[in-house]
């Protein structure tokens, strides 16, 4: 059983309400609680409690984390249709916990240390908050796995020069890379590399619980899954390595972050490690897109 911990800017884009879903869906994972991050995270909040309770689980416990990146010096990205389809008017009660995110975070892993996973699969500000708060949170982590970045590599430059969890708050994100924690990164360059498709929304519906119904919903509104009839599996993808590591290959490698480049601020630099720039994250940069569709599936479209 792997004690997991999960960062979310869960919204519009449906990767983070599928990576929720396949963590409900896996039984190896014990969902410890769930932090949101950036913009309205009480509407996040909302969202995650929503789907919780939707499963049964209802004993997880939401809290609602920094609403500003670090130093403030990028806007908040806010667009799209939040919790449509899945809150109502009832669900106005629906409240994340007291505690603050980040409080939740360092008390959770240094009680703790070495026991608990942490995915984070939105823009990295709770995160670094928590860093700052508590250094030696980075040495307490089992893990940390981070959905974000790109390579870029030769056969990768149609994508843009700056991933968006990395661009809506580049210095969070200097921050976490430069703490020593255990990273694996899963990139842009592979999430791109798998989808989730029309039928396969077809096959969560057919399953036909209040959950599985609520989560075929949330893809299907999705505009971009409805103007191209597939979307992408990115923040699921980097939580199907916690559990199947295997599905992606792996590359050692030292990670920097631009802060500060007209065209560039935000983007991630890989290279070799070095003397001079040792290795700070295991990044992902090949996967088996077909094998984990479907085991992706398997489990999220089964009861």
């Amino acid at each position: 059983m792997i004690r997991l911990l999960l960062d979310t800017d869960i919204g519009t884009d449906v990767d983070d309400c599928l990576a929720l879903a396949l963590i409900l869906t896996s039984p190896e994972l014990h969902l410890e609680g769930v932090t949101c991050v950036y913009g309205d995270v009480l509407l996040r909040s909302r969202m995650v409690r929503k789907l919780l309770d939707l499963r049964g689980s209802i004993s997880t416990p939401v809290f609602a984390g920094a609403t500003q990146p670090i130093l403030g010096l990028q806007p908040v990205y806010w667009g799209g249709h939040e919790g449509a389809g899945l809150l109502d008017a009832n669900d106005q009660i629906l409240a994340p916990e007291p505690e603050h995110a980040v409080d939740y975070l360092v008390r959770t892993v240094m009680n703790n240390p070495g026991q608990i996973h942490l995915a984070a699969i939105g823009p990295l500000t709770n995160i670094a908050l928590a860093l700052k708060r508590e250094p030696r949170l980075a040495h307490a982590l089992a893990g940390l796995t981070i959905m974000g970045g790109a390579c870029r590599s030769y056969d990768s430059l149609h994508i843009a020069y700056v991933e968006h969890n990395i661009r809506c708050d580049p210095e969070a994100a200097h921050i976490v890379f430069s703490s020593g924690a255990p990273i694996s990164l899963v990139p842009l360059d592979v999430t791109l590399q798998t989808r989730i498709r029309s039928a396969d929304v077809e096959r969560i519906r057919g399953v036909g619980t209040p959950f599985h119904m609520a989560v075929a919903d949330q893809v299907a509104l999705y505009p971009p899954f409805r103007a191209r009839g597939f979307t992408y599996l990115h923040d699921p993808l980097a939580v199907a390595t916690i559990l199947a590591p295997d599905l992606v290959t792996w590359r050692t490698l030292r990670v920097d972050v631009e802060m500060s480049g007209r065209l560039t601020t935000g983007m991630t630099l890989m290279r070799e490690p070095s003397d001079a720039a040792p290795a700070n994250a295991r990044v992902a940069l090949q996967v088996d897109a077909a094998r984990f569709e479907e085991w992706f599936l398997s489990r999220v479209a089964a009861k």
